[in-house]
């Protein structure tokens, strides 16, 4: 019986894996809903609903763009990715970052909408996009974040990582080790701003992860990333995220552009139950940034459906606990399981459960037992995994030694 980083000498359990493979799932939605009673069940209706398929039975779009990656933020499906993890240069959708650590500053009490961050001469001084700070003035910490997520202010994003961490370098070093921390793998910011630098790089990838992340972790402050129009020092300057004003779902985040990266934009928005993140650059003109988005977000959204699979802490399976006070713990999933297809994919689907049994106790509320995993074209696309739904003590006393005997005698 394997239990934490060893192997126990005595009373070793007889373990075995479980694996079941499923196939030629059901064709209609509707049974999904009904309750799962053991893991055989689970797995029918996982393999017309669990995993994550890029688009592979449906043609993905040509584009453009050089690099584009396209996430269904609901279920976690990639449903496009051309270069995804080709390192390029994010120019400012850097800002993301930026505000992140703006938003977590907030969240944490290290400072306030209100609090007011002096304009230094690196600040007033920067070139590109700005929202006109003036040199020596004091502006609010909510003003920054509009005019660096509005207006794109390069000003403004030195500001902000001056009056948070001192210095440029000081918060570039804090927007990596937070990169680092969300899983963005192949990310180095040099600056706040976007401004360029070989040393300065993403992927398309990690930036859906950072948009995800965004959406998700500070939901209160999302609507800065969609508001239309900023006026600051009598300037007024419209959102350049050209999708906010096309009737196609989109409410945020950011665009970006530099003469060696071309026309970049992240944006998200929600149609029908299904929010989806993308991310394009590359691009060689504004018109193609705000065509080509546009094409892609709808075919998306047009193309696939979310299905349900399971809900958190549905039951999935019972599964025999070794030498546990009970003589099985309830098997589920820790969070909502959907999947985002094309309906014509359902019948493709292939799910291999493994379930290693019987667990040595204890066993926790939460312990990962086991996994779900989705195959399709001979690849895994996803693993999902299965947790255990209650806490099961060692046995003790007479029912242990009960236990032992019945083990050992024929």
């Amino acid at each position: 019986m394997v239990h934490g980083n060893g192997r126990r000498k005595s009373h070793p359990s007889p373990q075995r894996i479980r694996r079941v493979i499923v196939a030629n799932p059901p064709r209609s939605a509707a049974p999904f809903r009904r309750p799962l009673r053991h893991l055989a069940a689970c797995l029918s209706l996982a393999a017309a609903l669990l995993g994550s398929v890029p688009a592979i039975a449906l043609t993905p779009p040509d584009t453009a763009a050089k690099q584009a990656y396209l996430v269904d933020l609901t279920s976690g499906e990639v449903l496009l990715d051309k270069n995804g993890e080709t390192r390029m240069a994010p120019s400012s959708m850097t800002k993301m970052m930026t505000a992140y650590l703006t938003y977590d500053a907030l969240v944490h009490g290290r400072t306030t909408l209100d609090t007011g961050f002096p304009v230094s001469q690196t600040a007033w001084k920067m070139g590109g996009s700005r929202m006109f700070l003036k040199l020596g003035s004091q502006v609010r910490v909510e003003d920054l974040l509009r005019g660096l997520l509005i207006d794109s202010g390069n000003d403004a994003a030195v500001a902000l990582a001056e009056g948070l961490a001192g210095s440029q370098s000081a918060f570039a070093a804090l927007m990596n080790a937070k990169a680092r921390e969300l899983g963005m793998t192949d990310t180095h910011f040099m600056n706040a701003s976007g401004w360029p630098d070989p040393d300065h790089y993403t992927t398309a990838r990690d930036l859906a992860i950072l948009a995800s992340h965004l959406i998700r972790d500070f939901p209160q402050f999302y609507h800065y990333e969609s508001e239309r129009t900023f006026t600051w020092n009598g300037i007024r300057q419209g959102n350049r995220n050209p999708l906010l004003y096309h009737p196609v779902s989109v409410d945020g985040i950011k665009t970006g552009h530099t003469e060696v990266g071309g026309y970049g934009l992240t944006a998200s928005g929600e149609r029908n139950g299904r929010r989806l993140v993308l991310v394009v650059n590359g691009l060689p003109s504004p018109q193609s940034r705000n065509d080509e988005p546009t094409r892609l977000l709808d075919w998306a959204w047009n193309s696939f459906k979310l299905y349900p699979l399971l809900h958190k802490g549905e039951l999935v399976e019972q599964a025999p606990v070794w030498m546990g006070a009970e003589d099985s713990v309830p098997v589920t999933v820790a969070d909502d399981v959907t999947v985002t297809m094309a309906p014509a994919d359902r019948n493709s689907l292939h799910v291999v459960a493994t379930l290693a049994e019987p667990l040595p106790s204890p066993v926790h509320r939460g312990d990962i037992v086991g996994k779900l995993r989705i195959d399709y074209d001979g690849a895994v696309r996803r693993t999902v995994d299965l947790v255990a739904g209650a806490d099961v003590p060692a046995s003790s006393g007479l029912t242990a030694l009960g236990q032992r005997l019945g083990h050992l005698l024929p």
